[in-house]
């Protein structure tokens, strides 16, 4: 069975929102103020690790704007452009990336679905959303999350106020926890069978 991965860049206050400023978020772009080689070796080994993306409709829009024209020299945008990507979305009808199938039925079904297919893991980056959806249908594997030493105060976030429909608490197993020069905390995170 495959695994679902969520990654995302979170603040010390669990803000999710617009790490890159790509978004018009009031404090869009605050992740680049921890630039860290080691912090851009955790992104390349899991994107390299992956087999698939799955993807909300927003940040696969900004996503699809973004990586067909990239070029590294480590293979990320190789790797982003090439690999199967799955975009949830209602009103999503003509994906533009390459390799993008659209799942529009319902999320639980879809993402059951598509864990029970062939492959590796499946990554999710970004997608707030969907991110939350995700871990509150306890359809989450592991996450792997860069904590940033910054309060945001305000902004999208990836765990919400109140129980979902699966229940909670949920534990989780830390599996590794690395702190870079910046201050930022790489952590990851495993479902507890």
């Amino acid at each position: 069975m495959r695994k679902i991965v969520i990654t995302e860049f979170i603040s010390l206050d669990g803000v999710i929102e617009d790490p890159g400023g790509a978004e018009e978020y009031a404090h869009g772009g605050w992740s680049f103020k921890f630039n860290d080689p080691e912090g851009m070796k955790f992104k390349l080994d899991e994107t390299l690790e992956s087999d698939g993306m799955l993807l909300g409709r927003v940040t696969y829009e900004g996503f699809a704007k973004a990586w067909p024209g990239m070029k590294d020299e480590v293979g990320f945008a190789d790797k982003m452009n090439s690999m199967p990507k799955y975009v949830v979305s209602s009103t999503l009808t003509d994906p533009t990336w390459n390799n993008t199938t659209v799942l529009s039925g319902d999320l639980v079904e879809e993402a059951t679905r598509l864990k029970q297919t062939d492959g590796g893991d499946i990554i999710v980056h970004g997608s707030a959303t969907l991110a939350k959806a995700l871990v509150e249908h306890d359809l989450v594997d592991t996450l792997r999350l860069m904590v940033f030493p910054v309060l945001l105060g305000s902004g999208k976030r990836l765990f919400s106020d109140g129980a979902g429909p699966a229940g909670y608490p949920k534990t989780l197993s830390l599996s590794e926890c690395n702190q870079l020069p910046t201050g930022t905390l790489t952590l990851i995170y495993d479902r507890v069978a």
